[in-house]
């Protein structure tokens, strides 16, 4: 191939697919997971990869582990995009994953991106294939996997969290990007100032990629200049250069549940907006609704959570573009609700009580007794009904002994919360 047609096609490559690293030498970041004598490092260099899941915001290199795990090791390796795979198209990825296992030494790989996206139907049909050695899964996420994967499948697959870049990796990134990449080296990058740069990239490889790529592009000269003001001045101009694809949803996201949190409808319609435009998925928005209204209104208005999974369910059955409105609506009361962050501060509180104290004993009288040798052994004895009683209350202890009468849930000030104190206070005289 002539020179010229080689630089042509590696200006047509996105630098970030450029500077793709092939092997664990040339990979940025995750010094936890795959530095010498780490966990990862150990699998790829045995050939020993078990099923696992890399769960870690855009940018932090899932997808190029993954594919360097492709490239030294020598088994059949397969990939599956949940945006555009249904459970047809799993079950045709698992027939060729046998066949490729009766044939080959090494158990196949199939690697899943955005595993999350998948429903449990399609879960499913993966779990079978993990359990019986047909293949090793590899999946890639940016949602909690406790909550996105279903539990036979988070069972059977350790979790590797990915860390955002840190400044060292970013610096470490845009050196090789300027000394090592085929089109940038034929320029002159006079680096002056990085802070502007590592804060728009935010940890994220690909983005610091794409506004290195934007600052290379939007000059005419051989020379170009890094400084915090024309970082500042080319993202302006082109706001969307350097977040094709949306990945700049994690800031968005955070400004839009803190413009909720803080009681203002027109800045939450605002960023609600913004990923609309942006072409965010609206599951995605739909699911940090559920937790606000649980996490930061609570019970000063538990009619929110009912809204936002309401929310969630309609936009589920009426699609897209109507479901903006849809968004909107539930955007607007949550904002405009009350807020309590008690329940969300009880649980809180009451996990680092478990986790100071163990697995403390069930008292006798709350254990369940479906036989007769538990009877026999006075499980549920004495346990008091408490229907049976006036107000359909009576005082027993239901926590363990070491923890008798602890408080974990702290009412409010809210109306809604002050009317459940004041009911709780007649029960429970001695506690609230």
């Amino acid at each position: 191939m002539h020179v010229t047609e080689i630089r042509i096609k590696a200006m047509l490559q996105p630098l970030a697919e450029r500077l793709r690293p092939k092997n664990l030498d040339e990979y940025i970041g995750q010094s936890h997971l795959v530095s010498t004598g780490a966990v990862l490092r150990r699998m790829i260099e045995a050939k020993q990869i078990s099923s696992f899941i890399l769960w870690g915001p855009p940018g932090v290199g899932k997808t190029t582990l993954a594919k360097i795990i492709s490239n030294q090791l020598d088994v059949p390796f397969f990939t599956l995009s949940a945006i555009h795979s249904g459970v047809k198209e799993v079950r045709e990825v698992l027939d060729k994953c046998k066949e490729n296992g009766l044939f080959r030494k090494g158990r196949p790989i199939l690697f899943i991106d955005e595993i999350h996206r998948f429903n449990k139907a399609q879960q499913d049909s993966l779990l079978g294939a993990v359990e019986n050695g047909t293949v090793t899964l590899i999946g890639a996420t940016t949602e909690n996997p406790s909550f996105e994967v279903i539990r036979p499948l988070l069972s059977r697959c350790q979790v590797y969290v990915l860390k955002p870049l840190g400044e060292d990796d970013l610096l470490n990134l845009l050196n090789r990007a300027v000394n090592e990449d085929t089109e940038l080296k034929q320029r002159i990058f006079d680096i002056q100032q990085t802070d502007a740069l590592f804060r728009f990239a935010g940890g994220d490889a690909r983005k610091l990629l794409n506004i290195i790529d934007l600052l290379a592009n939007a000059e005419d000269e051989d020379k170009v200049i890094i400084n915090n003001k024309t970082v500042i001045d080319r993202l302006q101009e082109n706001p969307a250069a350097y977040d094709k694809g949306g990945e700049m949803h994690y800031d968005i996201i955070s400004a839009f549940i803190k413009s909720i949190r803080g009681s203002d409808p027109d800045a939450a319609v605002y960023w609600l907006a913004r990923m609309v435009e942006a072409g965010e998925d609206p599951a995605f928005i739909a699911r940090r609704l559920v937790i606000s209204a649980a996490e930061d209104i609570g019970l000063a208005n538990p009619n929110a959570l009912l809204m936002a999974n309401a929310c969630f369910d309609a936009l589920q059955n009426i699609g897209w573009p109507e479901g903006r409105i849809v968004l909107a609506e539930a955007t607007v009361y949550l904002a405009s609700s009350p807020k309590s962050n008690s329940a969300y501060l009880a649980i809180d509180k009451a996990l680092d009580v478990v986790r100071r104290t163990g697995n403390l004993p069930v008292p006798l009288h709350l254990r369940n007794a479906p036989t007769t040798l538990m009877k026999k052994l006075d499980y549920g004895k004495e346990y008091k009904y408490a229907h049976n009683f006036p107000g359909h209350f009576v005082n027993q202890e239901y926590m363990p002994e070491e923890l008798k009468e602890r408080a974990f849930w702290v009412p409010q000030s809210m109306p809604a919360e002050q009317r459940l104190k004041e009911y709780m206070s007649k029960l429970w005289p001695d506690r609230y």
